[in-house]
């Protein structure tokens, strides 16, 4: 039996932010434990919880109940040994990248002399020796990220948790730094023992990680754990990682509450619907009609692939597409229904006429605001009149998310028109 005290442990973690009118639960007694010499990669759509999850672990966000235990000790604050990597590089412009690097140590108080040797060494470790007096200003995204690095190097953590750091970086940069932080994390150079990170990308987390924890709709938090038994370097084109990268698209496409029968996906009317305009779905359903793709199921993984699409801009389009019935997702695969099919292959204005259709049957919020527009004798309503109601079940923020989403594709559908400039919904353009 093994007793042995993980590094991380936490223990039925909740979390809910209140609002003005409710409280929106994120994270719903969530229990994982860390060990040492391991790297984990929380994967997940947007939305899923994992940065909350990442900034509890990291002390910058109280939980609602539950707790977090780093070497034994309850997380009640900042945590010593302990650094973060974050998607924006937050550097200071009018310092350079030495005096960047320096700065948690001297917020720590820590000697000039001693500082400068260890911001030099970290420095040297993520390979921008040369660069020391450069500003931000000077350095391309990737440089500037590794800036960010070093600055976690610095303190010599034990851990190092990392939130979608290589996202806002182009393809060939990211690529690079991933093989950068593998080195870093086999050479042994440092007292790192412990990297958690955070990640949309299913390639990414596949090439750096140990174990793969799979987030599903948040609060319902973790929907698997996944063990990457590959050696490194690890190549994305072997038949095991690509064999590995299917079944997390199997396992992030599991029906969830929401989904009746074979891709039938039913919503409510407080539902958070996904931010995909309108071009985006005849796009995508351009690309599905094509011969090679629209009598079959198509592989998740090689239309990412072929289109270079990372999940936060698939599965999104996906997701509305099963909602309008337009098509079929289930165990990583897509197949455009007859519906799909029809609309694919439609004009501009019968597209129209098959959305507007779809839109009004599927989605209770279109169909609930065109309701009010017939009834009311002006045929007009306030766009907050509807902002109210889905605060009722939504924070504030993703109400006016899906808002904004359902008024551009009730636009487009003309099932009612929309003046920007007094937020007035109406029914003066649909017939």
């Amino acid at each position: 039996m093994n007793n042995k005290q993980p590094l991380i442990d936490i223990k039925n973690i909740k979390k809910s932010f209140k609002t003005d009118r409710q409280d929106l639960l994120v994270l719903d007694n969530l229990n994982l434990q860390l060990e040492d010499g391991e790297i984990v990669a929380l994967l997940g759509k947007s939305g899923s919880g994992k940065s909350t999850l990442l900034r509890i672990i990291g002390g910058l966000v109280k939980p609602t109940s539950g707790e977090v235990l780093i070497r034994g000790e309850e997380v009640r604050g900042p945590v010593p040994g302990l650094a973060m990597v974050f998607q924006s590089f937050a550097l200071l412009p009018w310092i350079t990248v030495l005096q960047n690097v320096e700065l948690g140590l001297e917020a720590q108080g820590i000697a000039k002399n001693e500082r400068r040797a260890r911001a030099l060494k970290a420095i040297d470790m993520v390979g921008l020796d040369g660069f020391e007096s450069a500003y931000p200003k000077e350095l391309s995204g990737g440089m500037r990220q590794r800036v960010g690095l070093a600055r976690a190097l610095v303190i010599d953590p034990d851990i190092l948790l990392m939130d979608e750091p290589f996202s806002a970086l182009d393809v060939l940069t990211a690529d690079n730094l991933r093989g950068d932080l593998i080195d870093l994390w086999n050479s042994k150079e440092t007292n790192i023992k412990n990297i958690l990170l955070v990640t949309h990308n299913i390639e990414e987390a596949v090439l750096l990680a140990d174990r793969i924890i799979v987030f599903g709709p948040s609060p319902k938090n973790i929907r698997a754990e996944v063990k990457v038994d590959l050696p490194q370097p690890r190549q994305d084109d072997e038949t095991k990682f690509r064999k590995l990268v299917d079944h997390i698209y199997t396992l992030m496409t599991m029906p969830d509450e929401t989904t009746y029968g074979y891709g039938l996906k039913i919503i409510d009317l407080g539902y958070r619907l996904p931010k995909v305009e309108v071009s985006e779905v005849t796009g995508f359903m351009d690309m599905m009609k094509e011969d090679e793709y629209r009598d079959r199921k198509v592989d998740l993984p090689e239309l990412a692939d072929e289109f270079s699409m990372e999940i936060d801009d698939l599965f999104p389009i996906t997701e509305i597409l099963e909602i309008l019935r337009f098509a079929r997702v289930s165990q990583g695969d897509i197949e455009l229904s007859p519906a799909g099919r029809t609309f694919a292959d439609a004009d501009i204005l019968e597209r129209k006429k098959i959305f507007a259709k779809n839109l009004l049957n599927h989605v209770p919020l279109a169909r609930h605001i065109r309701r009010v527009l017939d009834e009311r004798p002006g045929h007009r309503a306030s766009e907050d009149r509807f902002l109210r109601e889905l605060e009722d079940y939504l924070s504030e923020e993703a109400a006016e998310e899906t808002l904004e989403t359902v008024i551009e594709w009730g636009r487009y559908a003309e099932i009612f028109a929309y003046d920007y400039n007094n937020g007035q919904l109406s029914l003066e353009n649909p017939n």
